[in-house]
């Protein structure tokens, strides 16, 4: 639709263009985890988010603003889950077909969702074959218009409205704000928000230990990818390297960190007990990198996105009752 780069003014168009139709997710604070760091920590609770993470709002900004030509044709999208189900419920909303290539491996709370929405599934191998190719074929068969997940200026302005709501939420000054990367569109839609209206916030990217991709990245000065083949319970953060439109806009990040799968486990499982809150793994790699120490809380306001709540209830049973072993 356009080879315009994102903006802030864009993710306040995309405000509008979302509003009465995203959620207001709430920023929530808990007494047991602002003892636990010594600080404060507020946290936005995407998971609240309609169909259950962020990436709604990115897929809905791009999708409802097809013309009548393009919702005639469809959608086609790539996405381990959350995007999936962004977009198909997106699409659902304003009256177009979407047909979403998902990996083979997907947890299946993840596919039923993309399902439930109405949404045509095609898998593939995440190992062995390519997931932007497959969605390309698809696109070009059917003349379908290409969601992307990350690098598209639509969905990162999208996904800056989380930010926008946090800072209109919060009733202080952040001190510094985590929030867990993929490809980096969410990360990228914050650091736009953040470089206007609160450039004094550091802003810190976290990943699983396996999928580093946008540490290496911000350590080399050019997108890298990171080793190949290691599972993680963080589906929802596993591309394989930091996109084209986000990497450039995210060298704005005061740092990375990683977190383990074990030390995701607790997250879910503290999240659970104390927030009484579902976040899946990939959703809580920020509050993974408060409770392991992996940055300095104490008398300071810590800023935190619990990304998405979509988890496999088989893997939750197992977190929540202490049977999962990374």
């Amino acid at each position: 639709m356009t080879n315009r780069l994102p903006s802030y003014e864009g993710v306040l168009d995309a405000a509008r263009q979302i509003e009465g139709v995203a959620v207001r997710t709430p920023l929530i604070e808990s007494p047991a985890l602002n003892e636990r760091v010594g600080g404060r920590v507020l946290m936005k609770a995407e998971n609240l988010q309609r169909a259950g993470a962020f990436k709604f709002r990115g897929a809905y900004n791009r999708i409802s603003r097809l013309s009548e030509a393009e919702r005639a044709r469809g959608v086609v999208a790539f996405s381990s889950g959350n995007h999936a189900q962004g977009v198909a419920a997106a699409a659902r909303l304003v009256g177009t077909p979407a047909t979403i290539v998902m990996p083979s491996d997907s947890p299946v709370v993840k596919v039923e969702g993309v399902r439930s929405f109405g949404g045509e599934v095609r898998f593939y191998d995440r190992w062995s074959e390519s997931r932007e190719a497959i969605g390309a074929e698809i696109a070009a068969e059917r003349g379908s218009v290409l969601v992307p997940p990350f690098d598209d200026p639509f969905i990162i302005e999208g996904q800056g409205t989380t930010a926008l709501e946090l800072l209109d939420q919060a009733d202080t000054a952040i001190d510094q704000l985590l929030c867990g990367a993929s490809g980096g569109g969410l990360m990228a839609g914050i650091n736009l928000v953040m470089a206007e209206r609160s450039p004094q916030t550091d802003v810190f990217v976290v990943e699983p230990e396996a999928f580093d991709d946008t540490a290496r990245s911000l350590a080399a000065g050019a997108r890298v990818g990171h080793p190949q083949g290691t599972p993680s319970i963080c589906d929802a953060l596993m591309a394989p390297m930091p996109g084209e439109l986000t990497f450039p806009i995210n060298r704005r990040c005061a740092g990375a960190l990683t977190v383990s799968d074990a030390e995701v486990a607790e997250a879910v499982a503290f999240a659970f007990r104390h927030l009484k809150l579902v976040i899946e793994p990939g959703g809580a790699v920020s509050l993974a990198a408060l409770l392991a120490g992996r940055i300095e809380t104490r008398d300071r306001t810590t800023a935190i996105v619990l990304s998405g709540g979509n988890v496999d209830p088989g893997l939750f049973a197992a977190i929540v009752e202490g049977r999962f072993k990374a």
